[in-house]
């Protein structure tokens, strides 16, 4: 079985990174995991904490998508780290979506976006849905924590 999700309205929409589910890392409150992983791509700079400050994670994803603004240059190296770190400091903080993730057992988890073929399956399907394994690797983790 595929357990989809890609909106926080979905019914495992606390897998995704615009879920109110905000957390530590760094020595700073995060609002939500996509706060954090948008602001990464500016790490030292103003931006970043405009980013962190955003009102919703819709506009700190505009805000880190805006190629107005200097890209970290080892961004493309160092983005499935910082999307790891974020999304197991999320789990980490919150026991009940911890408790949901578990209890997923074996399933293959996949974010259903169709726009997005790195993160999420894209359009036909196809995309390398590297938060869905992100997602499978933090629920393998978490359970081998005990």
């Amino acid at each position: 079985m595929v357990l989809w999700f890609h909106v926080p309205q979905d019914e495992y929409g606390c897998f995704s990174n615009l879920s109110p589910h905000g957390f530590e890392a760094d020595g700073r409150c995060w609002p939500t995991a996509e706060h954090y992983f948008q602001a990464q791509k500016f790490a030292g700079t103003e931006h970043e904490e405009r980013i962190r400050r955003a009102a919703t994670p819709e506009l700190a994803k505009e805000m880190g998508r805006d190629r107005r603004l200097p890209l970290r240059l080892d961004w493309e190296s160092v983005k499935d780290d910082v999307m790891r770190r974020a999304v197991l400091r999320k789990f980490e903080t919150h026991a009940d979506i911890r408790e949901i993730l578990l209890a997923t057992g074996d399933e293959v988890i996949v974010e259903r976006s169709p726009s997005d073929y790195y993160w999420g399956c894209g359009a036909d399907g196809h995309g390398m849905n590297m938060l869905g394994r992100i997602l499978m690797e933090t629920r393998a983790l978490l359970r081998s924590r005990g």
